[in-house]
């Protein structure tokens, strides 16, 4: 089953009433901003997380009670649908992991999230429903600063992600999945800026 969010409340734009709400009832845990910013933009329709940001409805009502105590989120379930992307989400999900900051929870939350992002088909930022990039560098800094620490060329996450994978198994030419159909195409593999 793919969990879908209702909230009690119109829908609001990513950068106000919801993401106010949601910053409103933090206690200051890491990821708050974050994950704030990620819920209020697929509630929007902005990104590319589907609803319960990816999470399973038990870790998603862990994360909505741990970092927006008092805010009535609820996941109600549809169909689910065979994964064809299921062994390249559990490699990417591995990867983060292993990187794992552990400080917080909420970091393996986190990487299945930005593991759900992966399998979409534009910039990482872009399809978490982050408000920036450098709102995804400080993702994946605080989150997993040893994988965060080898993209010394800023390379653009997604990318750097799958290269990583590929470096793994020895394989020199890597490309991020379906970077074909990305506006960016050429931005991602022309030359470093």
């Amino acid at each position: 089953m793919l969990p879908d969010v209702m909230f009690s409340q119109k829908h609001p734009a990513p950068h106000s009433g919801l993401y106010g709400d949601l910053m409103a009832h933090t206690i200051g845990l890491p990821n708050d901003e974050l994950l704030a910013q990620m819920i209020a933009s697929q509630v929007s329709g902005v990104g590319a997380l589907p609803s319960g940001l990816g999470l399973n409805e038990m870790d998603f009502y862990a994360l909505q009670a741990r970092h927006f105590p008092g805010v009535d989120l609820f996941l109600r379930y549809t169909e689910s649908i065979a994964d064809p992307r299921a062994l390249e989400r559990e490699d990417v999900l591995a990867l983060l992991l292993e990187h794992r900051a552990e400080k917080d929870i909420s970091e393996k939350w986190i990487a299945e999230i930005v593991t759900t992002a992966c399998m979409a088909n534009d910039h990482l930022w872009q399809d978490l429903g982050i408000w920036s990039r450098g709102y995804l560098s400080q993702l994946m800094t605080n989150n997993f600063p040893t994988l965060a620490a080898k993209n010394v060329h800023d390379m653009k996450w997604k990318k750097f992600l799958y290269k990583q994978l590929c470096e793994r198994e020895g394989i020199n030419a890597c490309r991020a999945p379906s970077c074909e159909y990305c506006v960016d195409y050429l931005k991602c593999f022309g030359p470093e800026e």
